[in-house]
């Protein structure tokens, strides 16, 4: 191959890594090599090791390959996928009733249609560690991994970011896909969804996307929380979820909030996923997260780390289990790169960033509970259509603390509160500076509610 195709598949190939990440490209693109180019075609030859991986290729990125190459090298219109010459496809191993590939080549770690995202293979079951914040859920997503008769119609898994519920998510689909790997198991973000559903729509092919969904054995959907308000999309994914149901196939959704707080989530959503098991995730607790730290480091054959220093990690990064294995990872490397020891002062020194921002942060799920405990309502009514007073005034309060106590903006607190406008957010904060002022006993709630807030 001539000098100006070598460098375009090279810039090729670091886009495709940079965009894909570099566990998928190295699993399944690395490997392939350009090998000519059909001037009178204007086709690029492209060639991998085996027909399995071919073949996975030419379904999965074979668009993609094309545009890269059409952008960068416009004489390019197609390009030719090919297996190796002499490459053998892979026998089929018949046990009972199932066909399966042979070990090497199982699908494990990869999800079955170009409308899903690859599973992540670092996040499979040998890797969560488990505690009293998350035994359940994870003892509930081994059962819903199983192909055996699931127990339950659908699993619901809720909780804050970062506390493993994309992890189990991928973890369910590498374990389905060992046990069965010729099953069709489709992994997709809320976003993902509403992306694929609205370029079907823009394409005018909305039926091939319902065949595709629809054709699931195991269907994931991360973050389902972000489907609020998008009024079309809500309508096909009940559609979607409810053939996926009626079909005995199965179902695991993720969200932040359980299904009765999703808000402006049409309530036939809600109550659909609620006939499921329905299970969260906690944060963790200290000795849970040392176990975490001592996981993590048992993969890093490298890293050299006092235990003081693994201590003073899981007892100053207590919200999120990603970023204590963030700071505990950078610390490593950093230790590396540097060649320096590592301890306390170096752990400092390292995370100072991370570590002024890792103090305790509220939530506004966690200001709305307070203030229906405070007000002795339901936490649902931050989220309800209702507007009697004595369900209005303390929605307005956690309103005002939220904007007062979090980052968040006007619109993501609206949101928050059952998909409210900004303006509707606005008016509650207004209103509650003016009756700080002229009503003592409002003033002494929201003072109270501070203080429990802040402590």
């Amino acid at each position: 191959m001539s000098g100006p195709f070598e460098a375009a598949w090279e810039a090729i190939r670091n886009g495709l890594r940079r965009d894909l990440g570099a566990r998928t490209f190295d699993h399944w693109l690395k490997p392939m090599k350009l090998t000519g180019f059909e001037e009178e075609k204007g086709m690029v030859q492209l060639e991998l090791p085996s027909h399995f991986m071919a073949d996975w290729v030419r379904e999965h990125y074979s668009d993609r390959l094309r545009y890269a190459w059409r952008a960068t090298v416009p004489s390019v219109r197609e390009i030719d996928i090919a297996a190796a010459a002499g490459a053998s496809r892979p026998a089929l191993f018949i046990v009972g009733e199932e066909d399966v590939l042979p070990p090497t080549e199982q699908l494990t770690g990869t999800t079955s249609d170009s409308i899903g995202t690859p599973l992540e293979n670092r996040y499979v079951f040998a890797n969560f560690v488990t505690g009293t914040a998350n035994e359940v859920a994870f003892n509930a997503a081994r059962m819903m991994a199983d192909t055996g008769v699931p127990m339950f119609s659908s699993l619901y898994i809720h909780a804050g970011t970062g506390l493993g519920k994309t992890h189990l998510l991928h973890a369910i689909g590498h374990e389905f896909l060992r046990q069965k790997p010729r099953s069709n198991v489709l992994y997709m973000s809320a976003e993902k969804f509403m992306y694929e559903f609205v370029s079907a729509m823009r394409e005018r092919d909305t039926i091939g996307f319902k065949q595709k969904l629809r054709s699931a054995d195991l269907l994931l959907v991360d973050d389902v929380q972000f489907i609020a308000g998008k009024e079309a999309t809500q309508e096909e994914f009940f559609h979607t979820i409810n053939e996926i149901i009626a079909a005995g196939h199965r179902l695991v959704i993720s969200a932040d909030r359980p299904p009765h707080e999703l808000g402006a989530v049409d309530k036939r959503i809600a109550s659909r996923l609620a006939g499921g098991l329905v299970t969260d995730l906690r944060q963790a607790d200290l000795d849970h997260r040392r176990r975490i730290v001592s996981h993590k480091l048992a993969q890093m054959p490298q890293a050299n780390m006092p235990q003081d220093v693994a201590d003073f990690l899981a007892q100053r990064f207590s919200a999120s289990i990603r970023e204590l294995e963030g700071a505990l990872t950078r610390v490593v490397a950093y230790s590396l790169l540097s060649k320096r020891p590592i301890d306390i002062a170096f752990a400092q020194e390292t995370l100072a960033d991370l570590l002024r921002h890792s103090q305790r942060r509220i939530t506004i799920d966690e200001i709305q509970r307070s203030v229906c405990e405070h007000y002795g309502i339901r936490h649902a009514e931050m989220t309800s259509a209702r507007r009697a007073r004595e369900v209005a005034r303390p929605r307005q309060v956690a309103m005002y603390l939220a904007k007062r106590l979090t980052p968040r903006s006007l619109p993501e607190i609206g949101r928050r509160f059952g998909g409210r406008d900004h303006t509707t957010v606005i008016h509650a904060i207004k209103r509650i500076k003016e009756l700080r002022v002229a009503d003592s006993e409002l003033d002494s709630d929201v003072r109270s509610l501070l203080r429990k807030l802040e402590s």
